[in-house]
């Protein structure tokens, strides 16, 4: 090969040791021109991306603004980024920078998973003197996770109306069966007179003295229960709130039950399987209704036969509450009920006993739904009954995720 002076002659080597071809000028405008061509369609694309952002943005804020709903978003530290004119307007201040455990602190747990009121601010604040406001709270989180977003719904107005016809519900079907009620009044009161007027004899001895008392104070003890159970229903509300150990209550319950099925020569087993587990709830009232349970298992039971009283807990979807809970079992081997009759039992004075006000099993049902449960009835003629009463586990802890304030 010849080689010139200076100058080197061989063919210019790829990195693989075969010759590459050379580009000539046309090459390299052409790609020049696709590379122009390319970044212009991708700078178009980019802008057009960014006004869709910036209408997305706006019409994002506009929602936010006209969003009736507090909407507050917490970043993974617990500092409030962002809110909307309704919550700086709920919390009556500006919330954004602020840490999010301040304005929870403000939020108070009700009788109801989920729903909370907010704490009338100190005298002289802005808002203070106002009617406290209750609201429903909802949290979720985008998939980064950096984030929460937090959704408070003013709930005062609705829970003020639900309120107000419950208790007209309550009141109508009291004013419905008004006639019924007087005669279950006029029938023990006329007997407490009869027997009272019985110890004005001067014949009776002290033994016979001291039965007419009896069957009088029975009479009257009869009429003051019916008389409670009226007012209790009436009323439909929660004397308190309080936490106690499950399995306590129903030790207790057993203590005072058992007697009761000895007497009927009825076996009583009870099992509580819930360890220290607590529930927050008017314990008084959570134990009425229970007892009203038990009670009806015991009249509706044969001698010999048994009554069972098994407590456990169960999860969320064992619950039909979606959440955790505690479900108190209450099963008796009877004669059983109709599928017509079961769910008129828990119609306000409807009874299948002659000594029974029919208020019962209204009030049981009232005070588990007043706690955020229910009550269920599986029974079939001949196979006994199983009344089924389940509470949230944790009665003082909203619906779905826990908005807890984050970490110290």
């Amino acid at each position: 090969m010849t080689r010139v002076q200076g100058v080197n002659t061989e063919p210019r080597q790829s990195p693989a040791g075969s010759p590459a071809a050379p580009l000539d000028a046309a090459q390299l405008a052409e790609a020049f021109a696709l590379f122009n061509r390319a970044s212009e369609e991708l700078s178009t694309a980019y802008n057009a991306l960014q006004a869709q952002v910036g209408q997305l943005t706006e019409r994002l804020s506009v929602l936010m603004g006209a969003l009736p709903a507090a909407v507050v978003v917490v970043d993974r530290a617990g500092a409030v980024v962002q809110v909307n004119r309704a919550a700086e307007a709920l919390f009556g201040g500006t919330l954004v920078g602020t840490a999010w455990r301040s304005a929870w602190a403000r939020l108070q747990a009700t009788e109801t998973p989920g729903e909370f009121t907010l704490a009338l601010p100190a005298p002289g604040a802005w808002g203070a003197g106002e009617e406290p406001r209750r609201l429903s709270l909802s949290e979720s989180a985008p998939e980064s996770g950096d984030e929460r977003i937090i959704l408070l719904h003013d709930i005062t107005d609705t829970h003020r109306m639900r309120l107000a016809s419950e208790r007209n519900e309550r009141l109508a079907a009291m004013g419905e069966m008004v006639a019924g009620l007087a005669h279950q009044l006029r029938t023990p009161l006329a007997a407490a007179l009869l027997y009272t007027g019985n110890l004005r004899q001067p014949e009776l001895d002290a033994a016979q003295r001291s039965r007419v008392a009896d069957r009088a104070l029975e009479r009257l003890r009869y009429l003051e229960r019916l008389i409670r159970d009226m007012l209790l229903f009436a009323r439909g509300d929660s004397l308190g709130r309080q936490r106690f150990h499950v399995c306590e209550l129903a030790a207790e319950l057993a203590h005072t039950l058992e007697p009761l099925a000895k007497a009927r020569q009825i076996a009583f087993e009870a099992n509580c399987g819930c360890g220290d587990t607590e529930l927050v709830g008017d314990r008084k009232a959570l134990g009425g209704a229970l007892t009203n349970l038990l009670e009806n298992a015991i009249q509706a039971s044969e001698a010999g036969a048994c009554v069972r009283f098994d407590v456990a807990t169960v999860s969320a979807a064992e619950s039909g509450l979606g959440m955790d809970a505690v479900r108190f079992a209450v099963s008796d081997a009877g004669r059983g009920i109709a599928p017509e009759l079961q769910e008129r039992l828990f119609e306000p004075f409807f009874t299948t006993r002659a000594e029974g006000t029919g208020l019962g099993l209204a009030i049981a049902r009232g005070v588990a739904r007043g706690h955020g449960g229910d009550i269920l009835l599986r029974s079939a003629p001949g196979q006994g009954s199983t009344f089924t009463l389940s509470l949230p586990l944790s009665l003082d802890a909203p619906a779905g995720p826990t908005p807890l304030p984050p970490p110290s």
